[in-house]
C-alpha cells in the first residue's frame, strides 16, 4: 500500500475531517492563536490545516505538535493570501496586468514566492483570475483587467511562478486560481452580491482563465462565494464536478472560501450545517475554510446515508496527495529552514522597484510636461497621497503590514536632493474639510511645477470595497481645481499622479492636468519608482488594462463589445448612444504614453489564406519619431466580421514589445496559429470557420488607431471534404 492508502486506512472519522477543515491563526505573546479550536485539535488530528500564520518559528511549532505529537503524524498545510507580494510588496495584479510581460508576471510570483516558503508557508491563495469590466466592483484591484485572452496569459505565468518546476522545493507554493468562477459581474458591482449571466459569456470570459490554469498544473482551486444563476458556486456540481473535475480533468485540491460553506444557509439552499455541508461536499468541495461544516455536519450525514465513506476519503486523498507532492512528509520544516540573506532581500526591493516603474500608466503628456526638466528647482507636491506611504501598498498588504514604503514626497527628495520640495496635504482622502485647500495652493507661487497626488484610500479597494461612484472622494476635486487654476494663471505645469485600485472616472482632471499618471498602489518602492518616472529616469511603458469611463452611467465598459444591429451613428437618431456622452472610453485598453512617440509604418500579414493547422505572421514596422528612448507595446488583434454568432468588435490575440533610441526603428514580429480562431459556435462548441478575418495591429483598443488587413481562413482540405460529406455534396477540388 502506498503511504496515503496506510494512513486513510489507519485515520478515524475525526481525523479525515480534520484534514478537510482548515483553521485562520496567528500568533500572540503568550503563543499561538487558533479561531475556534487549540492547539490540543491538531495533536489530536482534528485539524489538518491553517491559514494565516506566518514566520519560521510558530509554523515550525504548529507543525511539530502535528509531526511529533499526533497519532499519525500528518504534517500541517499552512497558507497565507500573497496577493502581490509577500514582505516586500509588488504593484498590485490590476497594476501588473498592465506590463503586459509574461516573464515579468512569473518573476514577481516566483519571488513572492521565494520569500513566502522563506516565512513558512507551503500555500498561496492566489492567483485571482476574476475578469473585471467594472470598476464599481472592489476586488477589480487584485485581477487581471477586462480581457479573458490576457487573463489566461497572466494565469499561465503566475501558476509557473508560484509553483517553479518543482512543488516539493523549499521554494515553492502551491498556487490556488480563484474564485471560480464569474465573481465580478456582481449585479450592480456591490461585493458578494448575485450574479447572473449567460452561458456564452460563462464560457468566453470567466472560464478560460481557469482552464489556463489548470493546462499550468495549478495545485488548488477555490469557488466563489457568489451564487451563479441562482446555484450558490461552493455547491455548484456542474461546475465544480462536472466541468471541472470531469471535463477539465482537474484533480488537485478545492478549498471553500472564508466561511463560504456556513453561507450556503443564507444563500438559501441549506436549512442548516449538515445540509451545507452534504451540498459543499457532494459538489467536490476538499477543504472547509473557517465554516466547521465538515466537522460538525458530516458526521451527522454520515449516519443519516447522505454521504459516503468513499466520497469523504476521495476528499481526504487529495489533502494528503497535495501534502506529499508538496515534500511535507518528507520534511515538514523544509520551508523557512534557512533565512535568506540581505543581498537576496535588497535585489527583491531592486525588482520591486523596476515592477512599479514599469507598471505606472502616463495616460496624458501634453505639452511635454513629463518628465520634469533638470532645471526644475522648485516643486509643489500637494495633494492627500503625497505623503501616505501605507496607502502605497494597497488593499491587500499580507506579512508586508508592518514594513517600510516609500511615499510620493520621499521618492521625490531622495531623486532630488538639491530641489526645493514643498508639500502640504490640502485635504484628507475623504471627509468634507476644504480648509487646507488655500493655504495649499498658495505653494504654487514660485514652483517650477506642481505634482498633484490624489486618488483613494488602499483600503477603498478590495474585498467589500465596492463604490457606486468610483470618483475622486472628498473635496480632492476641489484642491484639483484650485491648484490647476492657479498654476495656469502662474503659467506652470500640473502633473496628476493617481492612485486607486481601479480605473477612476476623472474626465474633469484628465482635462485640466497637463500630465495624468494611473500610478495604481504601486506597493513597498512606490515612491521610488513615481519619482523614477516624473524625473525621466526611466520612461513610462505601463498600459492600462482595463478601460477608463468618462461617466459611471457606461459601466460595464469593455474594448470587446459585440457591434449590435444598430452600431452608433452620429448621423443617425436610431442608434446605440447615449445622449450626454460619448460611447467610448476616456482611456481605452491598452492605452499609453510614453516619452518616445513611435510611428507605424505598413502591417504585413501572412499568409493571405489560412488553414486550420497553419500559423499566421504578423510584421509591423516602428520607428522612434520622439525625443527620448521610449519602449512600444504592441497588441495584435483580431475580428470575423461574419460568423455564426456576433462576434466582439475586436478580440485581443497577441501583444509584443520594442525598446528604440530616438530615430532608431524596429520590426515587431508576433505570431498567431489559426487555432486561435475558433471561436464557440451556436452549440458552444469550439468552431473554425472558413471566411474572411479582419488581422489588426496597434498601440491600443482604440478602432480608429488600429492598422488592418483582411486574410481569408480556409478547411484544410481533410475538414473541407468532411463538411461536405455531412452536408451530402463532393467538396471541390483545392478547398
Amino acid at each position: 500500500m502506498s503511504r496515503i492508502d496506510t494512513l486513510i486506512a489507519q485515520m478515524t472519522l475525526a481525523e479525515k475531517l480534520g484534514q478537510l477543515t482548515m483553521t485562520a491563526s496567528g500568533y500572540a505573546v503568550t503563543g499561538p492563536v487558533i479561531a475556534g479550536d487549540s492547539t490540543q485539535s491538531i495533536i489530536d488530528g482534528s485539524l489538518g490545516n491553517l491559514l494565516n500564520m506566518v514566520g519560521p518559528g510558530p509554523s515550525h511549532e504548529m507543525q511539530r505538535l502535528a509531526v511529533e505529537q499526533s497519532r499519525l503524524g500528518i504534517p500541517l498545510l499552512i497558507g497565507l493570501d500573497i496577493i502581490h507580494g509577500h514582505r516586500t510588496l509588488f504593484p498590485i495584479p490590476l497594476a501588473e496586468a498592465g506590463l503586459f510581460d509574461d516573464a515579468l508576471w512569473e518573476r514577481t510570483a516566483r519571488e513572492a514566492a521565494r520569500e513566502g516558503a522563506a516565512d513558512g508557508l507551503a500555500m498561496t491563495f492566489a492567483p485571482m483570475l476574476d475578469v473585471s469590466r467594472d470598476p464599481r466592483w472592489g476586488r477589480t484591484a487584485e485581477g487581471p483587467g477586462e480581457d479573458p485572452w490576457l487573463n489566461t496569459r497572466i494565469a499561465r505565468a503566475k501558476v509557473r511562478g508560484f509553483q517553479g518546476g518543482d512543488l516539493s522545493s523549499a521554494e515553492s507554493l502551491a498556487a490556488c486560481a480563484k474564485h471560480f468562477v464569474a465573481y465580478s459581474p456582481v449585479n450592480a458591482g456591490r461585493d458578494y452580491a448575485e450574479v447572473d449571466i449567460s452561458e456564452r459569456t460563462l464560457r468566453e470570459v470567466h472560464l478560460p482563465g481557469f482552464a489556463a490554469s489548470i493546462e499550468a498544473g495549478v495545485a488548488t482551486l477555490m469557488p466563489s462565494f457568489t451564487d451563479l444563476n441562482g446555484v450558490p458556486m461552493t455547491a455548484h456540481v456542474p461546475l465544480l464536478r462536472d466541468w471541472l473535475r470531469g471535463e477539465m480533468g482537474f484533480d488537485g485540491v478545492i478549498v471553500s472560501d472564508y466561511h463560504a460553506i456556513a453561507e450556503l444557509m443564507n444563500h438559501g439552499v441549506a436549512a442548516n450545517l449538515v445540509d451545507a455541508a452534504v451540498l459543499a461536499l457532494k459538489a467536490g468541495v476538499d477543504v472547509d475554510m473557517m465554516s466547521d461544516a465538515y466537522r460538525k455536519g458530516l458526521p451527522v450525514a454520515l449516519e443519516q446515508g447522505r454521504v459516503t465513506m468513499a466520497e469523504i476519503d476521495a476528499c481526504v486523498r487529495r489533502v494528503l496527495r497535495l501534502k506529499e507532492r508538496l515534500g511535507l512528509f518528507d520534511d515538514p520544516y523544509r520551508r523557512g529552514a534557512t533565512p535568506e540573506p540581505a543581498s537576496v532581500v535588497a535585489e527583491r526591493h531592486a525588482l520591486a522597484r523596476e515592477i512599479a516603474g514599469k507598471s505606472i500608466v502616463l495616460l496624458k503628456n501634453e505639452h511635454d510636461a513629463l518628465p520634469l526638466p533638470p532645471t526644475a528647482k522648485k516643486l509643489c507636491v500637494i495633494g492627500p497621497l503625497a505623503d501616505a506611504h501605507t496607502e502605497m501598498k494597497g488593499p491587500w498588504w499580507g506579512a508586508g503590514e508592518h514594513e517600510p514604503a516609500v511615499s510620493v514626497l520621499a521618492g521625490l527628495r531622495a531623486a532630488l536632493p538639491r530641489a526645493e520640495i514643498r508639500h502640504a496635504d490640502g485635504v484628507a482622502i475623504d471627509g468634507d474639510d476644504a480648509s487646507g485647500i488655500e493655504a495649499a495652493v498658495a505653494l504654487c507661487d514660485g514652483a517650477d511645477a506642481v505634482v498633484l497626488c490624489l486618488g483613494e484610500r488602499a483600503t477603498m479597494s478590495g474585498e467589500a470595497a465596492s463604490r457606486a461612484t468610483p470618483a475622486l472622494p472628498g473635496r480632492q476635486q476641489a484642491l484639483a481645481d484650485a491648484a490647476t487654476t492657479r498654476a495656469r494663471a502662474l503659467g506652470i505645469p500640473v502633473v496628476a499622479v493617481l492612485f486607486s485600485g481601479r480605473p477612476l472616472v476623472v474626465p474633469r482632471l484628465a482635462e485640466q492636468a497637463d500630465a495624468l499618471l494611473a500610478a495604481w498602489f504601486l506597493g513597498c518602492e512606490a515612491g521610488h519608482a513615481v519619482a523614477d518616472v516624473l524625473t525621466g529616469r526611466i520612461s513610462p511603458s505601463g498600459r492600462t488594462p482595463m478601460s477608463w469611463p468618462r461617466a459611471v452611467g457606461q459601466v460595464p465598459i469593455f474594448f470587446g463589445q459585440r457591434p449590435s444591429g444598430r452600431p452608433m451613428n452620429p448621423a443617425d437618431y436610431f442608434t446605440s448612444k447615449y445622449h450626454d456622452v460619448e460611447n467610448t472610453p476616456l482611456y481605452p485598453f491598452g492605452h499609453g504614453l510614453g516619452y518616445g512617440r513611435f510611428a507605424y509604418d505598413e502591417l504585413q500579414v501572412e499568409p493571405q489564406r489560412l488553414g486550420e493547422s497553419d500559423t499566421l505572421e504578423v510584421r509591423v514596422a516602428l520607428r522612434n519619431v520622439g525625443a527620448r528612448a521610449a519602449e512600444e507595446t504592441v497588441f495584435l488583434f483580431v475580428r470575423d466580421k461574419v460568423a455564426q454568432v456576433t462576434r466582439p468588435l475586436l478580440e485581443l490575440k497577441g501583444y509584443a514589445k520594442l525598446s528604440l533610441q530616438p530615430g532608431e526603428a524596429g520590426t515587431v514580429t508576433l505570431e498567431l496559429p489559426a487555432t486561435e480562431l475558433r471561436y464557440l459556435g451556436p452549440d458552444l462548441q469550439p468552431l473554425y470557420e472558413a471566411g474572411e478575418v479582419e488581422i489588426l495591429v496597434g498601440a491600443s483598443a482604440e478602432l480608429g488607431g488600429l492598422l488592418r488587413q483582411t486574410i481569408e481562413l480556409i478547411w484544410d482540405v481533410g475538414d473541407a471534404r468532411g463538411v461536405a460529406e455531412r452536408a451530402g455534396f463532393e467538396p471541390a477540388e483545392g478547398c
